[in-house]
């Protein structure tokens, strides 16, 4: 030993916990420093001191080492954060609820003139020509239900959501990197799991997004008040002298003073005829489907999993498409309606995921 320490090397037997390190590199946690040190930038000889530490955590990356010389020598562990959950600082019960609180808050302000468009909006009364060629396509009912457009745009994005977030976390905590989440939240006395949090706060960006999207095309329907593909066929205007399209009087003229007799059709359909433009369908289905699709690429980083993330996404993005084709084929809207739909979707989702990690 003496020997050792007269050629100014330090025995390694005590340092197998740093054997994977350089001659004066980082130790990989505080407890392995406790059996040894590096002694290639200290002249003095081996360090046979403890670590000395505090009792509180290791805030400042920083240990001390005393050698038999009296000398202390400081190691700084400019990677070593401590990540144990347990010393983060829990948010409580009352701020748990204060968040959600203001989360609805924040949610109504969007969905409450929503609700007030479907229930009391009226929208711009734009005219007409009798012989638009653009107006006299029949009435189909809509390939891509409201229902389907839901269930693909919300049930199936949630429950992906769901499933990514629990098995993230269990991951996380198999490999011992910690806590998911930034943050601990107990909720009298209980501690709610990390991915319950995340899965909070990514369904309700989502949530949150589709209602700006939906708010966004709102109020371009009732400002611009384009007709349907469809119009004359659910309209079937009367003019305010009791002539109607087929009287001569009316042809080339453009006519804004009309009501619709609607005959056969329902309030909710003769309302809708002037709600074209943009394209709602196309709005939602290519939000939500841009959203999952950028969640996918930004969370589910498993690399054996890299062709079925990419096939998800593609899955996804072709019915956007087809959803938004059919409002075309379906007569519903004009394609500049489905264009303009498609872009403010894609615009906001986009932004609402630019700060995901």
């Amino acid at each position: 030993m003496n020997s050792l320490r007269q050629n100014g090397v330090c025995d390694t037997t005590p340092l197998q916990g740093l054997e994977s390190q350089s001659s004066c590199s980082e130790p990989s946690s505080p407890t392995a420093a406790i059996n040894g040190a590096c002694t290639g930038s200290v002249s003095t000889g081996c360090i046979e001191g403890a670590l000395l530490k505090s009792d509180t955590p290791t805030s400042k990356s920083t240990i001390s080492l005393a050698n038999h010389n009296n000398n202390k020598i400081e190691i700084h562990l400019s990677k070593f954060v401590n990540a144990d959950k347990h010393n983060m600082e829990p948010q409580s019960a009352r701020s748990i609820i204060c968040r959600i609180f203001m989360d609805f808050i924040i949610l109504g302000c969007v969905g409450m003139p929503i609700l007030g468009f479907h229930l009391y909006g009226a929208s711009y009364k734009r005219g007409f020509f009798c012989d638009d060629e653009a107006l006299k396509h029949p009435y189909k009912a809509s390939t891509v239900r409201s229902w389907m457009l839901y269930l693909m745009g919300f049930v199936v994005p949630i429950a992906i959501i769901t499933a990514i977030e629990f098995f993230k976390s269990h991951s996380q905590r198999m490999r011992g990197f910690g806590h998911l989440s930034g943050e601990r939240y107990i909720f009298y006395h209980l501690e709610i799991p990390d991915w319950c949090v995340e899965c909070y706060k990514k369904i309700g960006v989502l949530i949150f997004g589709a209602g700006v999207c939906e708010l966004t095309v709102e109020i371009a329907k009732y400002s611009i008040g384009r007709l349907r593909p469809h119009f004359f066929e659910v309209c079937q205007p009367i003019m305010y002298d009791g002539t109607t399209c087929d009287d001569a009087i009316n042809a080339g003229r453009y006519i804004e003073d009309f009501t619709c007799r609607g005959v056969d059709m329902s309030a909710k359909m003769i309302k809708e005829v002037g709600l074209s433009f943009p394209s709602g369908h196309a709005n939602f289905a290519f939000y939500t489907m841009l959203y999952i699709m950028i969640y996918l690429q930004k969370r589910m980083t498993w690399s054996r999993f890299k062709m079925f993330k990419h096939l998800l996404q593609f899955l996804f993005l072709m019915f956007a498409w087809y959803a938004s084709l059919t409002r075309v084929s379906d007569y519903q809207h004009h394609w500049s309606d489905v264009l303009a739909g498609s872009a403010i979707g894609t615009f906001y989702a986009v932004i609402v995921t630019s700060s995901m990690w």
